[in-house]
């Protein structure tokens, strides 16, 4: 194995952890905790994912110079590919939509005749996790397939 198709496995791995970490386990945890009102889990959420997302955005460029240095099998490059892919939907179409609803909830109430600000989740935070699954599954892909040579 060369350097680049381990150093692309560490990364997809290191990227898996992370997104584990916060998406799944980080997140809903935080609404839980006594004392933690929702804007407050909000406040916390939104700087939490962007401080990810640019160590997401920093990581996939590592993967893609690496790729470039040494190019791995076909299964690699998809999967980097789609990781790749599934990162820039989340922060070009999801992320946005997220940001505006978080805004509501956050601006609180302007007055007696303000429309309720949403309390349930959006159709728009299913797909963020539905793509973060996504994700996940590449990113076990690309890592096993750079560690395996495949």
């Amino acid at each position: 194995m060369s350097i680049a198709h381990a150093v692309a496995a560490a990364v997809s791995f290191t990227w898996l952890g992370m997104v584990i970490a916060i998406s799944f386990i980080e997140a809903p945890l935080k609404f839980r905790a006594p004392g933690v009102s929702l804007q407050t889990g909000l406040s916390i959420g939104r700087l939490v994912f962007r401080a990810l997302n640019t160590v997401e955005a920093a990581l996939a460029m590592v993967l893609l110079v690496v790729l470039v240095a040494d190019p791995p099998s076909p299964t690699v490059i998809v999967a980097v590919g789609v990781v790749v892919v599934v990162l820039a939907a989340q922060l070009l179409v999801v992320r946005p939509r997220l940001t505006r609803r978080s805004d509501l909830v956050l601006a609180g109430p302007a007055g007696p005749h303000e429309v309720d600000q949403p309390t349930r989740r959006s159709p728009v935070h299913y797909s963020y996790v539905g793509l973060e699954l996504v994700k996940i599954a590449a990113l076990v892909i690309s890592g096993a397939a750079a560690l395996a040579g495949a």
